[in-house]
């Protein structure tokens, strides 16, 4: 089960890959105009984050896409996925570069027989485009799930990479239904972390912590902590209890061989 950011904003990129959550990026055109980038820049600034899986789209005929998609992989190494379309082109591009040891995501899947033919190509990934699909009276969820199923009925390892994702509900389905992979804009990765409840436990918490221990919760005044009044500390030994007096705080006490006249321990019959 992996997550990949869907964008191109190095910045938002950057602190989704911080987390330690993210296991690659997806790119496209319309992505990396909206960044104001050329792509190479785009690539090069996510290569130098460590991210070892980059999906790089190319565009045109067949020869076009393999003689592009070789010179990609050979600037960039093996962070370079080759992104090509469901298209008769895409699909003898990705045939080629696949032969190759070339890692390619099959973009633009809209059924379970555009996905078969990926698969019969090659492919690395396929991305099938869930929210498009929703958008036109389609389940792009149960695409997904019968995409899966069928690769899992004849042994194929192309990885089911579901796109398109506009909200956490949809990624929760999609993995539910068995991608491998889920793509995701930013913005619904950073609400996956949210729930009303999570909110309010928290509140709850921070306030019980607070009564219990009068400092801040985290990064707090490390020096007021020699302020803080603990309840009495109790030990039992030989059927006998004992209180400390936290006035003098008392570090290691053995119990079994105390002094008696020592002011801080008292008897309690």
């Amino acid at each position: 089960m992996k997550i990949f950011i869907d964008s191109a904003d190095v910045w938002a990129i950057k602190d989704a890959y911080e987390t330690g959550l993210i296991d690659g990026v997806t790119t496209n055109p319309t992505l990396i105009m909206k960044s104001g980038r050329h792509p190479e820049q785009v690539y090069q600034k996510l290569k130098d984050m460590g991210i070892g899986d980059i999906s790089m789209e190319v565009v045109g005929n067949a020869e076009a896409m393999i003689s592009e998609g070789r010179r990609l992989k050979a600037k960039f190494g093996d962070c370079a996925t080759i992104k090509v379309p469901c298209t008769p082109d895409g699909l003898l591009a990705c045939r080629t570069l696949s032969k190759e040891l070339i890692r390619v995501n099959v973009t633009l899947i809209f059924s379970t027989a555009q996905a078969i033919l990926a698969a019969k190509a090659g492919a690395t990934y396929v991305s099938p485009f869930v929210g498009r699909l929703e958008d036109n009276s389609h389940s792009g969820v149960e695409v997904t799930r019968s995409i899966v199923d069928v690769y899992k009925r004849h042994g194929v390892h192309t990885e089911v990479l579901a796109a398109s994702i506009r909200d956490v509900a949809k990624v929760t389905l999609a993995f539910w239904n068995g991608a491998h992979i889920c793509t995701i804009p930013p913005t619904v990765f950073e609400k996956m972390y949210n729930h009303v409840l999570t909110d309010a436990g928290l509140k709850i918490f921070d306030e019980d912590h607070k009564t219990t221990f009068p400092t801040e919760r985290v990064g707090g005044d490390m020096d007021a902590l020699g302020d803080i009044s603990y309840p009495p500390i109790t030990g039992t030994d030989d059927g006998f209890t004992y209180t400390i007096n936290t006035d003098d705080p008392l570090l290691d006490i053995d119990f079994g061989d105390y002094n008696e006249d020592d002011p801080r321990i008292g008897f309690i019959p």
